[in-house]
Order: structure tokens, then sequence, then C-alpha cells
């Protein structure tokens, strides 16, 4: 890009108008940064694991289990022995939000970490492990867990230069087709973000599968890495942003007659790339979210994609630039309403709660965004209402003005591109209560007896646990009465008794249950089988906060 294509919007701004938005934008821009979490999350949490976390087994299992909160595809599955050997685990089956992984050899005794990632339906990665010992417990195995911050801020460069590509080059691009009608200011500038795009969106594509896979960035031209970004949903993202950028570029250099067709479809391509991915177009229910999602891609599209070559047509040439002006201000006020409402959906959606925006990441992110909106919509009223009809009369201080004005309006467009690649590391409130409300679950298995205990929801508070009892042998068991203890030692608490209630032949449920602190309890079943007989049988199983 030019220096003379850049001028209008840093240089030549007058002191009162250029420095303060550029200390603006450095201030939310560190803001940002200061606000993201320490490590990136995603969507599914896991739920359970056979064997739980912290178990002590006497002898090697012939499978693992992981019971996630949402339904996810695996990517690196790994068994670390206590010596940290690391055995690949490639033998697994999905059974709805479990995934079922086979042992390939019998373990011998110490601790062992089964480590796993796995992707969610949003197209996000997550990891962990889960410690289990055979025999005695020894020294836990050395597995890294540190985060990679060359690979998030590429990730983040990456998510702008892509949104720059998408809403101020394809944007541009439409806006040139359809409001200048045969003007050609901007096409420099506009040709350069799409080219910025071009570049971003298979780099991103990349860097998602090395986030995918948990690799360096070193591995970057690994065949592998490619072909786990693509198995995720942002690959989607990248092919239909690529197509989208494609017919933007064809409408600027293309045939003139065609050039109309073309922008048309760039702009839809725009909508549909964020809509193919992402926490927005993940939220239940998608008949809502995506469309959302669309016409809020769109919409931002429209609105950053006319502001630089506007601003530069009224720059060069004010008389040319009227007609221009005049067709972005009547269409901006349906465009501004499109994305006031779409917006409002999705952040209710996502964030469910007002106590939200301060307690998660996501929702500081949010009310930064939020600040950023307040100054640009107060702006582009100012511009609509304040200047747009003078400057169309011809006044020329007037129309200088208003280009200063379009200058600050793209850099505060910036600064939201900058904070909403940020939410591609924090997850939204929704499934931060998705994941929370996921049960507590283990399964009790002893010669005498066996049962599945769920606790829901498996955190701290009031809660409900069911119950299903059986034979050791998977038969029927005819209980007269089951009573849960539930007690922790470490935190001074004695046992919590509470009666259960039958409600079918195999299923009993206590309702008046309050778990007071989070972490590992000794949870116990007493089964009356008769009254000369009662079988005890105990587990420990993990609270959450």
């Amino acid at each position: 890009m030019s220096l003379a294509s850049f001028r209008w919007t840093t240089c030549r701004f007058d002191k009162r108008a250029g420095w303060p938005a550029i200390g603006l934008l450095a201030a939310i821009m560190l803001l940002a940064v200061i606000t993201a979490p320490n490590q990136a999350f995603a969507h599914a949490a896991l739920v359970t694991a056979d064997p739980a976390d912290g178990t002590v087994l006497a002898q090697s299992p012939a499978h693992f289990s992981l019971s996630f909160s949402e339904p996810v595809s695996p990517l690196v599955l790994t068994l670390v022995r206590p010596d940290g050997t690391a055995v690949p685990l490639t033998s697994f089956r999905r059974n709805g939000q479990t995934v079922e992984i086979d042992n390939p050899q019998t373990l011998g005794s110490g601790m062992h970490v089964v480590s796993w990632r796995v992707i969610s339906a949003d197209g996000h990665p997550v990891g962990g492990s889960v410690l289990f010992s055979i025999g005695a417990p020894s020294a836990a195995p050395a597995v890294s867990e540190a985060v990679d911050r060359g690979l998030r801020s590429a990730i983040w460069i990456g998510k702008v230069f892509l949104y720059i590509g998408l809403f101020l080059g394809v944007g541009g691009a439409f806006a040139i087709a359809w409001l200048a009608k045969g003007g050609r200011s901007g096409q420099r500038f506009v040709i350069t973000a799409i080219l910025c795009g071009l570049v971003a969106a298979p780099l991103s594509l990349g860097f998602q599968g090395l986030d995918a896979l948990g690799a360096p960035l070193a591995r970057l031209a690994q065949p592998s890495v490619w072909q786990a970004g693509l198995g995720t949903s942002f690959g989607w993202t990248v092919l239909v942003a690529l197509v989208a950028l494609g017919l933007g570029l064809l409408s600027l250099v293309g045939p003139r007659g065609g050039a109309k067709l073309s922008a048309l479809a760039g702009l839809a391509g725009v909508g549909a790339a964020l809509a193919a991915s992402g926490h927005a177009s993940a939220a239940e229910p998608q008949w809502l979210t995506r469309p959302m999602v669309f016409l809020h891609g769109a919409g931002i599209a429209f609105w950053a994609g006319a502001l630089t070559p506007l601003g530069l047509a009224m720059r060069r040439k004010p008389v040319e630039a009227m007609p221009f002006l005049r067709r972005f201000s009547q269409a901006i006020l349906l465009v501004v309403a499109m994305l006031a409402a779409t917006g409002i959906v999705l952040a209710i959606i996502q964030v469910q709660a007002p106590a939200a925006l301060l307690g998660t990441a996501y929702g500081r992110l949010l009310l930064i965004k939020l600040v950023l909106l307040f100054f640009l919509f107060t702006l582009a009223a100012t511009n609509r209402w304040k200047l747009t009809g003078p400057a169309e009369a011809g006044e020329t201080e007037v129309q200088r003005r208003l280009v200063r004005s379009i200058g600050v309006e793209m850099l505060i467009i910036l600064a939201i591109f900058g904070v909403a690649a940020g939410w591609r590391f924090t997850p939204p409130p929704r499934a931060l209560a998705i994941a929370a409300a996921q049960p507590a679950s283990i399964h009790i298995h002893t010669p005498q007896a066996m049962a599945d205990l769920s606790i829901t929801p498996g955190h701290v508070g009031p809660v409900a646990a069911s119950i299903v009892i059986m034979t050791g042998d998977f038969g029927p068991l005819n209980a007269e009465q089951v009573t849960l203890v539930l007690s922790k030692p470490d935190a001074g608490i004695e046992p919590i008794k509470r009666a259960a209630t039958k409600r079918g032949d195999a299923t009993w449920r206590v309702d008046d249950l309050v778990v007071p602190v989070p972490g590992r309890w000794a949870a116990r079943l007493d089964i009356l089988v008769s009254d000369f007989e009662i079988v005890k049988i105990e587990a420990p199983i993990d609270i959450r906060r």
C-alpha cells in the first residue's frame, strides 16, 4: 500500500482529531491484551474420565474413556508412562459425548497420564490430562501444558488481517461497485486489503492446525498441521473467505460488466465465512445464530468497507464524491439498525447474565467493544446528521472535517477488529454455563454390587444425586433402602448422609443435598439388601468450584 493511500487516515489529521484517536487506539489495544486470559479455552469441557483423575487401580485397565460437555473430535490422544515415554493412542470410538479409547498395552506399576486434545463444534481446540496409578502412585511424568505465546500472537495477527481483507477489502470492493458507481478512489487500498486477506486466510488455517495439535510454529510446513486445520470448522471459514476475497478482487480487476454481481457475491461470502465457525455460530439455536452472524458480518463489511474509498474520494475529488456520500448516508441507517439488532441478539445468547460482563474474559472484551461502538456510533451519527448535509452542499471546510472524522472512524474500527480477534481465546459465558451444569459422575464396581452415581450440577452448591444400582454381575438388585454418604476429611467435613428415594426399578434419587466446598469427595453408598444384609461401596468423586 502506498503512503499516499494511507495519508488521509493518519498524517492528514489535525492534532485535535488525529492524536487523541491514536491514543484511544493504543489504550484500547493495551486494555484488550491485559484482559486476555493466560491460556486458551474452548467450549468443550471434560466432565468425567475412566479411570478418574487421581485413581489408584489394582491392575491395568483395558480401555480409557473421556466424557465431555458436548460432542468432540479427538486430535491427539497420548498415554505417558511413568518413565516419561509417550505412547500414541490411535484406536478410539466416539459414542455421543464420550470418547472410548483402547489401551494398547498392559501397564506396569506407577503413575500414568492420559493426555488428550480434542476439537469442539465451534472449531476451537482444548486439551488436558488425566492422571491415574497402577499399584502405588509414583512421581508424575512430565507433561508440558505451557502456553505458546508466539502461536497465540500469530493466531491473533492472522485474525486481524483476515478481518482487514474481508471487511475493508471485500466490503470496499462492494462500495466501489455499488456506491461509487464508476469512481475508482480507494481502489489501490482495497486491492491491498484483499491481498492481505489472501495471505492471512491460508496462514490462519495453518495456525489453527498448529493450535489443534498443540504443535509449535516450527511445524507449520508439515502436512499433518494443514490437514488438522482443514478438519476443523474453521477450515470452512477459510475456504469461503478465499472465495469471497477472490470475488472482491475480480470485481475490481475483471470485466466491468460483472463487477456488481461479483462484489455482491463477495459481500455475501463475508457473512457466510463468519457464519461457518466461531463462538456465536456454534451457539444454539443455530437456525437463529448463524443467520444473525451472516447479517452482522455482511453489515460490518458494508460499513467499514465504504469508509476508505469514500474518504479518499472526498479528499481528492469532492464534487464527484457527493453522489457516493449521498448513497452511503441513505443506506447506512438501515445497516446500523441491522448491526445493532443482530449484535444485541448475539450478545444476549452468548453472555446470558449481566454479571458475566465483568466476571469473564469474554464479557470484559465485550465491554471494551461496546465502549468502542459507543464512540463509533456517536461519531457516525454526527457525520450523518450534522456534516453530511453541508458537505453535499459544497462547504469545503465541512468536507474536510468529514474526511478527518471518517479517518477516526477507521481507527476505531481497526481497534474493534483487534478486540474481536481476542475472542478467539475466550469461551463465552454461555459455554461456561453449559460446562458448569454438567454432572459429576462415577462408576463404582465391586463383586457384591455396582452403581452409577451422578451429582448434578457437578459443582458446589445445591445439587441432586441420581443413583442406578445393580449386582456385581450386572443383574437386578432389589434394595430396600439406599443411603448416600459424602465426606471430605481433609477439609474437616464429617459424613453427610441422605436417604435416597426410589424412582424406578434400579434408580434412586437424592434432592435435598448441598455440597459446600469443591475438590475430591469420598462418595459411599449404603445399600440395604435385606434386614440382615447391607452392602457398602465407595469411590472418590470430584466436585468443581
